[in-house]
């Protein structure tokens, strides 16, 4: 397969980071940020050029628009993929406060929309290139004590189809339930029921191909990687 360049957000752990493992080891070129200084630090001294790893805090529109500017300086994107956010302490919804709440939807909604309001103009002049923005089966579904959390994926679930709508014929968006895995954010949730579940990399080794093989025939379609 040719090779690619993929950009990830919150690769500074679980997920994000067997994403990044596992797409440069299949050969593709990576660009991603997170909010951890030093999490950034040890994927640049990990990796190296041609990758790229910034600091970056998504709630804040300047700092990705300066970040993406970087980016697409060094050439297009051909998967973009949507995976930073954070969870509410389990807790019922009364009793959440509102710093809590907001800080859910600011990176989780607001952080998934000002990085699609920074790259998809790019792709759309290239006429080429899939977005992929990390759902979950709490976007899907609900369960007590995680509400923010799920208002925030039901809402990426909406924004997602949404923009699929609005995307010229050649590119796709895709709302992504990575599945149940074995995570920090699942074990808060879980606990020690957490480990039941693949761990990260183990789950990333079916989420790389899959992902490499999303196209413009799944756009606007809700998918789940394969179990």
């Amino acid at each position: 397969m040719e090779a690619r360049r993929i950009v990830i957000t919150g690769i500074s752990r679980g997920l994000g980071q067997a994403l990044v493992e596992g797409f440069i080891a299949a050969g593709h070129r990576l660009a991603g940020c997170a909010r951890s200084a030093a999490a950034i630090q040890r994927a640049n001294d990990r990796f190296g050029p041609p990758h790229r790893f910034d600091c970056v805090d998504l709630r804040d529109d300047a700092a990705v628009r300066q970040w993406a500017e970087r980016v697409l300086a060094a050439g297009g994107v051909d998967l973009l993929i949507n995976n930073a956010g954070v969870i509410n302490r389990n807790a019922p919804l009364w009793e959440i406060t509102d710093r809590e709440f907001s800080e859910v939807v600011d990176i989780n909604i607001k952080g998934t929309a000002n990085v699609i309001r920074r790259f998809v103009p790019a792709m759309i002049a290239r006429g080429t290139g899939v977005v992929v923005n990390f759902s979950s089966g709490w976007g899907r579904s609900a369960s007590p004590e995680v509400a923010p959390y799920c208002a925030a994926k039901w809402a990426i679930e909406g924004l997602t189809r949404a923009l699929a709508a609005e995307l010229p014929r050649g590119i796709a968006a895709v709302p992504l339930n990575p599945g149940i895995i074995d995570t920090e954010m699942l074990r808060c949730c879980f606990g020690p029921s957490a480990s039941a579940y693949p761990a990260a990399a183990q789950w990333a080794r079916r989420a790389v191909p899959f992902l490499l093989g999303l196209g413009a025939k799944d756009n606007g379609q809700p998918l789940t990687v394969p179990g």
